[in-house]
């Protein structure tokens, strides 16, 4: 019997209507659906009429679930991965089971569809012909920050995911690590019935999300416009470098070392901690 195939099928992020006819005729085609909460996805299928067996694929039993799986579609099943919403592996578990079944020498085939990061970028109005795709950022403060300090100078559009628990301490991070002036877009609640759209400066946007407890509710996805010019991403890099290295380095070893990897001018990082 010939091998069966691994459907990475997207499935919406909020609006039904956008799951696809192709990705529908999977759905209900497959010999069984890897889910990442079943739960979830039963009350999807169960609202499209599908009845098909699901198997339950998390971070916790990714590593076990491939062997089995791969052993299934080498058998001749067809099966289907999907995510609780939108892309598979966009953020979520599944390349374990895509690199186990690719190594086997198996089919996996892609069936497109909604993915949060991209319809945010598509209406934010910033720079999307280069971007950077962080996912989530720690939960801690400190581990954020530090996070967000390697991507300060990054001239590409930082795309982050965010929860609503977080998203107003995440957006003073920013302000801190980025700047006040930085311009950002907060999309919430893409394709659902409260999907809002912000845009302005990161020190604008974290005041109207700390003024309206509406804009922390729901699922956000956070842009923020990168750095300017490669010079300023030079200044911004050799700053961050120089903060590091002076903690452990006399101020005019860290500076010579900050400018020489960043490319930074050493006088002006040099004067941020006293006169040469």
């Amino acid at each position: 019997m010939p091998a069966g195939t691994l459907f990475i099928v997207a499935t919406p992020i909020g609006n039904l209507a956008d799951l696809s006819p192709r990705a529908l005729e999977t759905l209900k085609t497959v010999a069984g659906i890897c889910a990442e909460d079943t739960r979830h996805t039963r009350q999807l299928l169960s609202h499209f009429g599908i009845d098909r067996p699901l198997l339950a694929l998390h971070e916790h039993n990714e590593e076990a679930m491939s062997e089995r799986i791969v052993e299934r579609i080498s058998s001749g099943d067809s099966l289907a991965l999907v995510s609780d919403a939108g892309t598979p592996l966009v953020s979520d578990p599944g390349y374990r089971v895509v690199r186990a079944a690719r190594a086997a020498g198996l089919r996996v085939s892609p069936i497109p569809g909604a993915c949060a990061a991209i319809a945010a970028l598509s209406v934010a109005g910033l720079p999307s012909d280069r971007f950077a795709f962080e996912g989530f950022l720690p939960a801690k403060s400190s581990a954020r920050r530090e996070r967000m300090g390697r991507l300060a100078s990054e001239t590409r559009t930082l795309v982050f995911y965010e929860s609503s628990h977080r998203i107003a301490e995440s957006l003073a991070d920013m302000r801190a690590v980025f700047g006040d002036d930085r311009t950002a877009v907060i999309a919430r609640e893409l394709t659902k019935m409260f999907e809002t759209v912000l845009d302005g400066t990161l020190a604008e946007l974290h005041a109207r999300v700390e003024a309206d407890d509406n804009q922390r509710k729901g699922e956000f996805v956070v842009m923020v416009q990168g750095a300017g010019d490669d010079e300023e991403a030079q200044l911004i890099e050799g700053r961050r470098l120089y903060a590091k290295l002076s903690e452990h380095l006399p101020p005019s070893t860290a500076a010579k070392l900050a400018a020489e990897i960043s490319g930074a001018p050493r006088k002006v990082l040099y004067g941020q901690g006293g006169a040469d």
